[in-house]
C-alpha cells in the first residue's frame, strides 16, 4: 500500500525502480507488487516502468461521496461539540455554489431555520465564507461576477468588492465570522476541513443568538471548531504526517 501510495503522488513521472531505491525497498519486491497491483487493475502500466491509477482504483474511487463520508463521520462527533460551545454546530459543503448543510447538531438545532440537507446562498454565512475562500482564484472570481448578492440583513455584505476583501481575510486567517449577516440576532464562527493536499472540502460553524452586535465570543469558538476539524480530517484522510 505505501508503495501504491507513492505510485499515484508520482503521478507517472518516475519508473518503479526509481521509486522503490527512494523509498528503500528492494527493486525486485516492489517489482512483483507492482505486477499484482496491475493484475488487480488498480495500477496501469504506461510504458518505461511507469504506472498510473488503474480502471479498478479509478471506479474505487467514483464510488467515493467524500460529502457523505465527512457527514457520517461527523455525525457521532458534533453532538458533544456542540453541547460544549452552547451552539448549534453544523457541516456543510458546497454544491453549485451553494452550501449544503450534511450534519446539524445541538440542543437548539430545530429552532435554526437551517436543514440536513438544505442549501443556502454561501456569501451571507460562515460555512459558505469559508467554503468560497478555499476556492481556487479562478472560480472565487467567477463567483463574484455572478450577483446579485441581496441583501437578507442590515449586516449582509454586497458589493462584490467587498465580498472579495472579505474571503481574502477568511483565507489568510482561516477562519469566518458570520455578524448577524443572514438573520438578526444570529452570529457564527467558521473552519474548513481539509483533505491530505490542503484543499477545502467542507466547512464547520458554531452559531447562536448575538445580542446588541456583541460578537466577541464567536473568537472562543475557533479553538473549538479548529480542533474537531482536525479530528475529522485525521478520521477521513489519515492523521498529518
Amino acid at each position: 500500500m505505501a508503495l501504491l501510495d507513492a505510485i499515484l503522488a508520482d503521478g507517472g513521472r518516475s519508473g518503479i525502480s526509481e521509486l522503490a531505491r527512494g523509498y528503500a525497498v528492494p527493486v525486485a519486491t516492489a517489482h512483483r507488487h507492482v505486477v499484482s497491483l496491475v493484475e488487480e487493475g488498480l495500477l496501469t502500466p504506461v510504458g518505461g516502468g511507469r504506472h498510473v491509477a488503474g480502471p479498478r482504483l479509478i471506479r474505487l474511487g467514483a464510488a467515493v461521496d467524500l460529502a457523505q463520508v465527512l457527514a457520517r463521520i461527523a455525525a457521532p462527533l458534533l453532538p458533544g461539540l456542540a453541547r460544549d460551545l452552547g451552539a448549534v454546530v453544523q457541516l456543510g459543503t458546497l454544491e453549485n455554489d451553494m452550501v449544503t448543510y450534511r450534519v446539524k447538531a445541538g440542543n437548539a438545532a430545530s429552532g435554526l431555520f437551517t436543514q440536513v440537507g438544505g442549501q443556502l446562498e454561501a456569501y451571507c454565512s460562515g460555512i459558505g465564507k469559508v467554503l468560497l475562500a478555499g476556492l481556487p482564484e479562478a472560480d472565487r472570481e467567477r463567483y463574484l461576477a455572478n450577483g446579485p448578492f441581496i441583501a437578507l440583513t442590515a449586516q449582509t455584505i454586497t458589493a462584490p468588492e467587498a465580498l472579495a476583501a472579505e474571503l481574502a481575510v477568511v483565507a489568510r486567517d482561516g477562519h469566518a465570522f458570520d455578524r448577524e449577516e443572514i438573520a438578526e440576532g444570529l452570529a457564527c464562527a467558521a473552519v474548513p476541513v481539509r483533505d491530505r493536499t490542503g484543499a477545502v472540502v467542507a466547512a464547520l460553524s458554531a452559531s447562536g443568538p448575538v445580542h446588541s452586535g456583541r460578537y466577541e465570543a464567536l473568537h472562543d469558538r475557533i479553538g473549538p471548531l479548529k480542533a474537531m476539524a482536525t479530528r475529522i480530517e485525521a478520521a477521513a484522510f489519515g492523521a498529518a504526517d
